[in-house]
């Protein structure tokens, strides 16, 4: 096999023909032998019944059923784990990331490249989600000390030693682009054309979107652990300075009732911070919590056009 093109369906009943379409059209020319892995996140729609009628059209397109919605990031990572092209291609299923694109990353990639990103020249989202986008990469740069690209995300072409690499790595936290750019592989960008969305609207709602950016820095960086530490060496270099105010207002006749004002100032203060530490403490054991149950990532209900299928 060639080429595996992997798209998780979420919401993408009305998309899914001219989806499959565009990419058949795309990789023909380069190869006649590919595979175009669907993989339905129980999509709330009929995008199930449109994948397995694809199948049934074409030996090429290939269907993984998720028992519920697990994610994104989690339909992607069953979709690398059933592919066995020497070259995989993510990308959304929203037709955002043009199909056309594919014979561009392909080329590149025969330069040399393990990971070809595609890089949106003009992104085609609203203002709302760039700005929520920039907010999340800032902070993500911050806390993790790199520095991202705004403008790449999934859609890439990427050689099967990249994801054969990235199937091993057991997280729960599951985040496709963190988690292959920890692998390290050698790696470009080419510039690509981003459509707007063919149908519908983005199924990442601000809860999920914030869910999935405490998952990646909780899972990649133990820097908060590390500001925690200064906080408190803060408070206590504040708590020094309050009760040596107090000594001199005590000195000069400042305080009429005693102990009033630091006592509630103290209180709040310390009691807050304290929460405040607890909270991400608790965050991060969660999250050892959660692996160390060691639960499948996700659940497949059926496959289609596969070999045991």
């Amino acid at each position: 096999m060639e080429i595996s093109i992997v798209s998780p369906i979420y919401k993408g009943e009305k998309m899914l023909d001219e989806l499959v379409s565009r990419i058949t059209n795309a990789v023909k020319p380069i190869t006649e032998d590919y595979e175009i892995i669907l993989v339905n996140d129980c999509s709330p729609d009929q995008s199930w019944h449109e994948i397995e009628r694809k199948c049934a059209q074409d030996k090429h397109v290939k269907g993984i059923d998720l028992s519920r919605n697990f994610g994104q990031h989690y339909a992607i990572s069953a979709g690398l784990a059933n592919c066995v092209g020497k070259w995989v291609v993510v990308m959304d299923c929203d037709l955002q990331d043009r199909p056309e694109e594919i014979p561009n990353l392909y080329a590149k990639a025969q330069e040399g490249w393990e990971i070809v990103y595609a890089r949106r020249v003009d992104r085609q989202d609203n203002k709302l989600k760039k700005m929520q986008s920039a907010i999340f990469h800032d902070v993500l740069d911050w806390l993790m000390g790199t520095k991202t690209d705004k403008t790449i995300t999934n859609f890439g072409i990427y050689k099967k030693c990249v994801i054969d690499a990235f199937n091993k790595m057991p997280e729960k936290a599951r985040s496709f682009g963190s988690l292959v750019w920890y692998l390290g592989f050698s790696n470009t960008a080419i510039d690509v054309q981003h459509a707007q969305r063919a149908e519908g609207t983005t199924g990442y709602t601000l809860r999920k979107l914030l869910k999935l950016s405490f998952d990646i820095i909780i899972s990649n960086s133990n820097k908060p652990l590390r500001l925690t530490v200064g906080l408190g060496f803060l408070m206590s270099i504040v708590s020094f300075l309050l009760a040596f105010y107090n000594v001199i207002a005590r000195s000069v006749g400042l305080i009429t009732v005693e102990g009033y004002t630091t006592t509630i100032f103290s209180i709040w203060f310390v009691g807050g911070l304290l929460l405040f530490v607890m909270g991400i403490l608790g965050l991060y054991i969660g999250m050892i919590f959660d692996q160390v149950k060691d639960r499948p990532l996700y659940v497949i209900r059926t496959k289609k056009n596969f070999d045991e299928d």
